[in-house]
């Protein structure tokens, strides 16, 4: 498995409130990132694989949707998570 259970604590443990949370909207957010980042990459390599494209692109709204939520809550830690994550440029 490309993401194992030491990596997704690390993930949390930066991006979220603890090591163990999962649920919080920059954990998440995070967690889409790396994946969104993988997938990419293995659609450099396999052009035609349509089904991974699919995923991605559910991915990547599901990552919006996130995104636009946490606009709407507070806007500070929309920028903080952006930021991080290197997301606008």
């Amino acid at each position: 498995m490309y993401l194992t259970k030491e990596a997704k604590e690390e993930l949390f443990a930066k991006h979220g409130k603890g090591k163990n949370d999962s649920g919080t909207a920059e954990a998440q957010i995070a967690l889409f990132t790396h994946r969104i980042t993988h997938l990419t990459e293995h659609l450099k390599q396999n052009r035609k694989d349509y089904n991974t494209e699919r995923s991605l692109v559910k991915l990547v709204g599901k990552r919006r949707s996130l995104l636009n939520y946490l606009i709407k809550k507070d806007i500070l830690r929309y920028r903080a998570i952006v930021k991080e994550l290197g997301l606008r440029k």
